[in-house]
């Protein structure tokens, strides 16, 4: 159980800032985002995040983006036992193969593979390559944003951690600066964890202007372990 935990727990640390849900809208062509972020969750376990992760995201094609996620993680468990290091870090790649039109959402795809770099003796990362395997929609109607979709978390080898994750987000720019919005997301049960995980969480961005941004998201289980989540980034896009 700490183990399956430990993946949903990941899984939800490194996904659509500020929001667990993803979307498919990829970089620009040879365009940059960095994140210098930081997540925090609370549950029954302790307490785990990021403290605090580099995140980089690269158009090196048309429709098509790099990814890229560092982090200095820590664990700390209800004994007060604290431990930090290098977390398992997160590569992947994102492409939207359907463009949005006024009829129908752009579509696309962003499998990544979290590679186990985390020490595990110090309950830093999971110790198993884990892969994410999506697709995501999104479509935009005059200030409003709605985009989700999901699909299989499987670890190689051990089909009894495998796992589904959905999540749907609804985003509105109430300012010229600040898009403000709420998701819900789901994790289904898995053999070696039989019991699903249905979270919220509200954030925004502010834009402070064309190169740098703010994002923040704070929420909980409605069912699930996780008691608190929180994120929070500094963004500079190129």
């Amino acid at each position: 159980m700490a183990i399956m935990c430990g993946l949903l727990c990941w899984a939800q640390v490194f996904a659509g800032p500020p929001f667990v849900t993803d979307d498919p809208e990829p970089v620009a062509y040879h365009h940059w985002e960095i994140y210098v972020a930081s997540q925090i969750v609370q549950n029954a376990y302790g307490v785990q995040g990021t403290f605090p992760h580099i995140e980089v995201n690269f158009g090196i094609a048309p429709e098509t983006q790099l990814h890229v996620i560092a982090p200095f993680a820590f664990s700390r468990d209800t004994s007060g036992a604290t431990s930090a290091g290098l977390g398992d870090i997160e590569l992947g790649v994102k492409f939207r193969f359907i463009k949005e039109y006024p009829w129908f959402p752009q579509v696309g795809i962003f499998p990544h593979v979290l590679v186990p770099t985390g020490d595990t003796a110090k309950n830093i990362g999971t110790g198993r390559v884990q892969v994410f395997v999506p697709l995501w929609l999104q479509k935009s109607i005059g200030r409003f944003t709605t985009y989700g979709g999901g699909g299989i978390w499987t670890v190689p080898g051990r089909p009894d951690f495998d796992y589904w994750s959905f999540g749907a987000a609804l985003q509105c720019e109430i300012a010229e600066p600040v898009t403000a919005g709420a998701e819900v997301f789901y994790n289904s049960a898995a053999p070696a964890a039989p019991k699903e995980e249905v979270g919220v969480n509200a954030g925004a961005i502010i834009n402070l202007n064309a190169l740098h941004h703010l994002l923040m998201s704070v929420g909980t289980d409605a069912r699930g372990p996780n008691r608190f989540m929180m994120y929070a980034a500094y963004q500079l896009t190129l």
